[in-house]
């Protein structure tokens, strides 16, 4: 029993349920209305939402406007669903500029600001029948008029190629607006073409259709917007450039390449690679503003009329922002990086270079290699070019030192830049042509033979500048011999103090001004410098070296210069002689270390082995020490001094006078104070009065040799031969740390040589990349890197930064070449193009980009427009043959690739035909007709709103 009273119960639950769900709402009786009901929610949710909350829920920016944004909802009727979405703006702006490029196309074409789109969900979007439109409209309709909203309505109608649209708009109790659009994609009417058809075509929409209109004069108001865009390249220029790229090339980068002319032949990268030109063209926008005409001739003398006559011209740039597998630096220092990484796995070059190497192949897969006779070329350029030494200056970044390369013109910069567009970085060809320049006794091309060694340059080239000078000290040792060989006649300057010839190889120089003592001083033709601490002028004559102080002690005095001013030796008093000294040998970096190595190493004992070395004749290892070798010299060329003498003339500090008066300049008395006091009183400085100094001991077993007779600081050949050495043994992988470290310097010093005006954004950048580079460079100093160091990586992504600054200062070059005599332009350009690209600058050339396009537009000044004016070239024969000239208004003979119009015309209610019916609150005048047309001769858009009284 008890089951069944629970079966009962269940059976009346189900029934009551029943008849819960038959139950009918009478006040929604039909799926119309309820469709009508459910527009009206979602528009009052809307309306009560406002702006910002709809911003909270979702709203979504449009991407052609920063200040429009849409709301959508879905919603049902029958079988069908419908999408509606609600256009507004955050911003309210007062007034409605007619040719605002961020309007959306139905402001545009309508004259609204916020409106409601209510379209199928459907693969068209459209709405194809007629009367399910004018239903779908109406709903509409009717729950905006529920909710008091003067919003406007569309529905998209007809094919969707046409852009066709209905809509309609309630202004409040009085006034509807109805809009209408469609479009005409072929064969136009002539008469539709121009102007004066065009103005009949509106006048016919609310004047009698029988009337002439040539005849009547009919007021409205008229605007107009001109849109131009400079040609393209000719297709037959593009077929003809392809087949002249795709044939066999005949040159190599830094030589000519065929008579064809690009845009930057005369950048710094041209000798390298042609880039692309990035600002691919420009579009003008002219625009008539607005005013009433007042008959078909009117409108006939308006399109007859020049683009210059019009208010306003706005110029905006097509620059394609984000091309990707771009040719340039940044795309050969990447595959650098990969045979640096590959070097790693290499102990010697003919194993990297091997083709049996697997990573070899790998390597080679990825490059261009060139032949034989490209090769021979590219070395003739590197070597062959000429003996003038180049401006290692040029194109060099305040930063550029800062990388330890290679200046951009020197020998192992141009290496590395050829082996980046060859992809061979094989060296013993580089070193067979060297080693030819060695062996030749020929000057070593764009290599400095004098001065000091770079030591911040990279060790290659610091050999390469050690090398040159090697080479041209032999060439004057063999000059030497030859000289000597011809004459066997002493002459006047080769006689000794005391009559007799010296040897032709000690020609040394007499100076004609004071004399004071530089590591740094040039040197002599046989090595050998002037030196000394005097500083009053006076002139000598090479016989009046022999006739100074005529005393015993001089007959015996060698490798003089001169005296040193008034100064005289504290013993004898006889004047103080400055000597011939040789100059401080030259030091490449590796040597500065063995040497620094070797001190740590003996300590004290070191001066001892270089005073060994003076006289000797073998390679000694240690015959580096200037002190040693001066200390010979100054007792050969003064042979009564002591100790103290050598002090004073050598280092004037390490003297102190006792009287407290100060020395003359560079620590010499005054003439006066010589006479009246001598000897002077004073004394060594407590480092040089130590006792068991040094330098003491080292003074007082040291020979007096004259530098002409001391060994050589310096051994050419030696040095020479073992540079060479180093070059032939390098390991892989220090060959191609110091080429990537070359490579990038190199590669931007050769941009920074670009052109691109006062753009400041890009000079900073530039500035920026060096900084980045030597950060990111520094740890290949270190020589301690392997082939899987996170410093690979590193490397990559510093290739990407060179990528987009390459980019950038194409960019720069191109507008900067264009708009010379209107830099403000090119600098606004930038400027906007620079603040678009930057958050691209993370990303490398082969991910996808989400971004809207690069979309600015410039108002030109008066001053300004004929330089635009000239970009539009006239068009030649092969370009002008597809244009069908049908519109005025043409710009050095292009027709505009759009023409867009407005028209519009207004009547005051009081008075009009509205008049009887009008409430006082609108006695003024109102747009009752407005059209907009847009196309071209071949394509024809019309728009239309008509204002009625309900």
């Amino acid at each position: 029993m008890a089951s069944t009273s629970k079966v009962d119960s269940s059976v009346d639950d189900e029934a009551e349920e029943e008849e819960f769900e038959r139950f009918d709402d009478f006040t929604l009786a039909s799926s119309w209305e309820r469709f009508i009901s459910e527009i009206e929610a979602i528009c009052r949710q809307w309306l009560a939402d406002g702006s910002k909350n709809l911003l909270e829920k979702g709203a979504i920016q449009l991407d052609s406007s920063k200040n429009l944004y849409k709301a959508k909802s879905e919603l049902k009727y029958f079988m069908k669903s419908y999408c509606m979405e609600y256009y507004f703006e955050i911003k309210k702006s007062g007034e409605f500029t007619v040719w605002d490029c961020t309007l959306h196309d139905l402001q545009l074409c309508f004259g609204v600001k916020e409106f409601l789109v209510i379209a199928p969900q459907s693969a068209s979007g459209v709405v194809l029948d007629a009367p399910e439109a004018s239903k779908l409209l109406s709903a509409v309709a009717i729950a905006l008029s529920n909710c008091s909203s003067l919003w406007p309505a569309f529905v998209p109608v007809h094919d969707p190629s046409r852009d066709a649209f209905i809509g309609i708009q309630n202004m409040g109790t009085i006034f509807t607006r109805r809009f209408e659009a469609d479009r005409i994609c072929s064969q136009v009417p002539v008469k539709l073409m121009h102007l004066e058809g065009l103005y009949e075509l509106f006048v016919s929409k609310f004047a009698y259709s029988t009337l002439d209109f040539s005849m009547h004069v009919f007021k409205v108001r008229f605007t107009m917007k001109l849109t131009y865009k400079t040609l393209p390249y000719d297709d037959d220029d593009d077929t003809r450039g392809e087949d002249v790229e795709n044939t066999e090339p005949t040159d190599f980068p830094g030589g000519e390449s065929g008579n064809r002319t690009q845009w930057d032949d005369d950048c710094p990268w041209s000798e390298w690679y042609s880039a692309e030109d990035l600002v691919k063209g420009f579009g003008l926008v002219v625009i008539w503003s607005e005013k009433k005409v007042e008959g078909s001739f009117e409108m006939a003398e308006i399109e007859n009329s020049s683009p210059h006559e019009a208010e306003k011209w706005i110029l905006f740039p097509n620059i394609d922002s984000w091309k990707g597998n771009r040719i340039g630096f940044a795309s050969q220092l990447l595959l650098l990086i990969d045979a640096f990484k590959m070097s790693f796995e290499a102990q010697f070059m003919e194993d990297f270079v091997s083709v049996e190497n697997p990573g070899s192949d790998n390597l080679k897969s990825s490059m261009v290699i060139p032949s034989p006779t490209i090769i021979d070329r590219v070395l003739k350029d590197l070597f062959h070019e000429g003996v003038q030494l180049p401006d290692f200056a040029k194109g060099q970044h305040r930063s550029s030192r800062s990388i330890k390369g290679a200046p951009l013109e020197s020998l192992f910069a141009q290496f590395c830049l050829h082996s980046l567009w060859f992809g061979n970085c094989n060296i013993r060809e580089f070193v067979r042509e060297i080693r030819w320049y060695w062996e030749e006794s020929q000057p070593l091309p764009k290599m400095p033979v004098n001065g000091s060694i770079d030591l911040s340059t990279c060790l290659i080239n610091q050999k390469l500048q050690m090398l040159a000078i090697c080479i041209e000290k032999m060439r004057e040792l063999n000059e030497e011999f030859q000289d000597c060989i011809g004459s066997n006649d002493p002459s006047p300057a080769d006689i000794k103090e005391d009559g007799q010839a010296v040897d032709g190889s000690n020609n040394l120089r007499i100076p004609d001004e004071n004399f004071d003592r530089n590591c740094d001083s040039q040197l002599t033709a046989d090595g050998l410098r002037e030196s000394g601490n005097a500083v009053q002028r006076y002139t000598m004559k090479p016989q009046d070296v022999a006739s100074v102080d005529k005393k015993p002690s001089d007959f015996v005095r060698r490798g003089s210069v001169g005296k040193v001013g008034s100064m005289m030796l504290l013993k004898s008093y006889q004047s103080m002689h400055a000597p011939f000294t040789q100059d401080a040998p030259l030091m490449t970096e590796d040597m500065h270390e063995e040497r620094l190595h070797a001190v740590e190493a003996f300590g004290n004992s070191f001066l001892r082995w270089s005073f060994k070395g003076i006289l000797s004749n073998s390679n000694g290892k240690f015959v580096t020490c200037l002190a040693v070798y001066d200390m010979s010299a100054f007792k050969a060329a003064n042979p009564d001094a002591v100790f103290e003498d050598f002090i004073r003339w050598h280092s004037p500090g390490d003297w102190l006078n006792d009287d407290g008066k100060e020395n003359g300049p560079s620590g010499i008395p005054a003439v006066e104070d010589l006479k009246e006091n001598w000897p002077p009183r004073g004394r060594l400085s407590q480092r040089m009065s130590e006792h068991g100094n040094l330098w003491r001991k080292i003074w007082n077993e040291a020979p007096a040799v004259q530098a002409s007779e001391q060994k050589p600081l310096l051994d050419p050949n030696r040095e020479g031969e073992k540079i060479l050495h180093y070059l032939e043994t390098l390991r892989p992988n220090d060959l191609l740390e110091q080429m990537v470290c070359t490579a990038f310097r190199a590669s931007a010093d050769t941009l920074n040589q670009t052109n691109f005006g006062a753009l400041k954004q890009m000079a900073m950048k530039m500035d920026q990349l060096y900084i980045t580079m030597s950060s990111v460079l520094k740890p290949l100093q270190a020589n301690n890197l392997s082939g899987d160091s996170e410093t690979i990586e590193d490397l990559r992504r510093l290739c990407v930064v060179f990528e987009h600054v390459e980019k950038l200062l194409t960019v720069a070059a191109s507008l900067h070449r264009k708009f010379l005599q209107a830099p403000r332009i090119s600098e606004a350009i930038f400027s906007d193009f620079y603040d678009f690209y930057l958050p691209k600058m993370g990303r490398g050339s082969g991910q996808e980009d989400v971004q809207m396009e690069f979309d600015m537009k410039l108002q030109l000044r008066n001053h300004e427009r004929q330089l635009v004016s000239n970009m539009f070239m006239p068009p030649t024969a092969n370009q002008s043959w597809r244009k069908v000239l049908s519109m005025g208004n043409l710009l050095n003979g292009h027709e505009p690739i759009l023409r867009e119009i407005i028209f519009s015309s207004s009547d005051h209610v009081n008075g009009g035909h509205y008049a009887p019916s009008t409430p006082r609150a609108y006695q003024q005048e109102i747009e009752t007709y407005r059209m907009y047309i847009c196309g071209t001769s071949n394509d024809l858009r019309v728009a239309l709103s008509v204002t009625s009284c309900d």
